[in-house]
């Protein structure tokens, strides 16, 4: 989730196309939540680990 908002916040700044640059920030944002639980042993959708 990390990549794939990496790659729409790239894709967006560089075409200048500005739902492209939201939507990656956001998946930036939910799966730097989602690592960060998994790290500290919370369970994250029944897995134990998110990575």
């Amino acid at each position: 989730m990390i990549a794939l908002g990496l790659i729409l916040l790239i894709i967006g700044w560089l075409l200048g196309i500005s739902i492209l640059w939201t939507i990656g920030i956001i998946l930036l944002v939910i799966g730097a939540v989602l690592w960060i639980l998994g790290s500290v042993g919370h369970a994250v959708g029944g897995r134990r680990h998110y990575w």
